[in-house]
């Protein structure tokens, strides 16, 4: 979990905003109702796209998936690529 919060904030990343710093979300998507994903699962988001008002807590996966266009799932996969 460490290497993935060194990454900084996938999400600023994917817009071009820079190096931000990350805290680790637990996607909830195909993991059933009241689950989360494993540690092993993470994605790092700088607070205000993880729990600001403009982040996934802040607005729902369904919505913060379509104002950004990119899904919690497609944003995984950014993740393990860059820690190959």
């Amino acid at each position: 979990m460490g290497k993935v919060a060194e990454i900084g904030c996938i999400l600023c990343k994917h817009l071009n905003l820079g190096e931000t710093p990350a805290e680790l979300h637990h996607p909830r998507t195909g993991t059933g109702a009241g689950r989360r994903a494993s540690n092993m699962d993470v994605i790092p988001l700088c607070p205000e796209h993880h729990r600001g008002n403009s982040g996934l807590h802040g607005m729902g996966r369904k919505a913060f998936e379509k104002y950004y266009g990119i899904t919690e799932l497609q944003l995984m996969e950014k993740v393990k690529e860059c820690l190959r």
